[in-house]
């Protein structure tokens, strides 16, 4: 008896406004389905993976799975037209499967699934033919006639909000859609919904999942997953050791004070071999030459990370011109011209990025506009630059309030207590280069 995994890939993403199908979108360096896949294949109770794909994405699925090593990936199949019929054309290809075989559906489109919840619906289907994942309804639940007027309002109390996996002995799911074949029914919402309404006096017992078990429908889905991911990769960073930082080879451009020079120090201390440089050695990074003449015999380069930044709290009509385009070229044009020319250099390390952001990326700051607004372009680019390169990982840390001569001079004396150590995000950069993440905006709190 196996323990099965569907995965429901055959969505077109039409409330996506994607042409792209939004299981192939990137999600932090990563298309969606990956996490999705990756979550069953990591999980030692699954035997087995079949992927329900539409027709033109098989070849892709592929190219996914085997870039991934998803070795329990097992089938790849075309689906139907709708959720039933791509239900159905998994359980075509599970038909030689022994009848008591545990079957799971799940979205590809979840990528956030747990292996709690797993686990927890194979223990259940132990007990019962059919199980279901859900949370708790928090908002008040209410049922509309067809004029759109509120018709009843049921007991919160007793309302849940259904994700999957969805599962079921084999037997089972397959007797409820054959059942619904030979009525002519196949409008339901689920697999749940089939089995519900086919074999009514069967229990279908309802395990707890997580409100992070997120199904990616708009494009605000994607950004509340990403928040998720960073969450989950702070705790994730805490198992890194610095000591993979030996003989790396490290270029820090803003490496004067502040974060850049707290990244030297330690990157230093644990054997790392730096290179760094600033304005006042001699490169600005607004100048592409300057960079060029910089990076000459630079090589087997593993990280590169750009610190410089420049604050000026002023309105902006308070600014000259001189100053206004200083910021541009640090701020913007500088992490575009070093992302340019250190593409080649790190895709033969298959190597890192890592830009800076800060707080007030998500949103505009009074006084100070050029430098929040640029930082927000920095985050843009990161995304960007993450999904257009396969071979180059890049990165944002985006510090809180961070104590920085930058700040002394701009804000001058502010309470320790409000203010982040240099040394808490020096450390986390540097633990975030030595994984293999891309596309992450990572934020470093207090």
């Amino acid at each position: 008896m196996k323990n099965i995994v569907v995965i429901l890939s055959g969505g077109k993403g039409e409330r996506f406004n994607n042409s792209t199908p939004k299981q192939f979108i990137k999600l932090a360096g990563k298309s969606i389905i990956e996490y999705t896949i990756d979550i069953f294949n990591r999980h030692k109770e699954i035997d087995e993976i079949i992927i329900v794909s539409k027709e033109d994405y098989i070849d892709k699925t592929w190219e996914i799975v085997k870039n991934n090593s998803f070795f329990k990936v097992n089938k790849v199949i075309v689906g139907g037209i709708d959720r039933f019929g791509s239900t159905y054309s998994a359980l075509t290809v599970l038909q030689d499967e022994k009848e008591d075989s545990k079957i799971l559906f799940h979205d590809a489109v979840r990528p956030l699934l747990n292996e709690q919840t797993i686990s927890s619906c194979l223990d259940e289907l132990e007990k019962y033919e059919a199980i279901d994942t859900a949370i708790d309804a928090t908002d008040t639940i209410i049922e509309i006639n067809k004029n759109g007027c509120i018709k009843n309002i049921p007991n919160r109390a007793i309302m849940k909000r259904g994700q999957t996996p969805q599962g079921f002995r084999l037997k089972t799911i397959r007797k409820a859609y054959e059942k619904a074949i030979n009525l002519n029914q196949r409008t339901f919402t689920c697999d749940c919904g089939v089995v519900n309404k086919m074999l009514p006096k069967l229990e279908i017992k309802v395990v707890t999942a997580s409100e992070k078990n997120i199904k990616v429908t708009y494009p605000i889905d994607l950004h509340i997953a990403e928040k998720y991911i960073q969450m989950g990769i702070e705790y994730t960073l805490d198992d890194i050791e610095l000591s993979g930082l030996k003989d790396k080879k490290v270029i820090i451009f803003g490496n004067s004070s502040g974060i850049g020079a707290k990244i030297e120090e330690i990157a230093l201390a644990y054997g790392a071999k730096v290179y760094g440089v600033s304005r006042k050695g001699g490169v600005d990074i607004g100048k592409r030459e300057n960079i060029k003449q910089f990076l000459k015999n630079k090589q087997n380069i593993d990280i590169v990370i750009n610190t410089a930044s420049v604050l000026v709290k002023k309105p902006l009509e308070f600014l000259d011109f001189d100053t206004i385009d200083e910021i541009i070229n640090i701020n913007y044009k500088g992490a575009i011209n070093i992302a340019y020319l250190t593409k080649n250099i790190l895709s033969k390390t298959n190597g890192m990025l890592i830009n800076f952001a800060s707080s007030s990326y998500t949103r505009g700051r009074a006084n100070y506009a050029l430098y929040s607004s640029s930082k927000a372009g920095i985050v843009n680019l990161t995304q960007a630059l993450s999904d257009e390169w396969d071979n180059v990982k890049v990165n944002c840390i985006n510090p809180e309030r961070t104590k920085t001569p930058m700040r002394e001079k701009n804000f001058g004396y502010e309470s320790p207590d409000t203010l982040l150590n240099a040394d808490v995000v020096a450390i986390k950069t540097l633990k975030l280069a030595l994984t293999n993440l891309s596309g992450i905006i990572l934020d470093v709190k207090r």
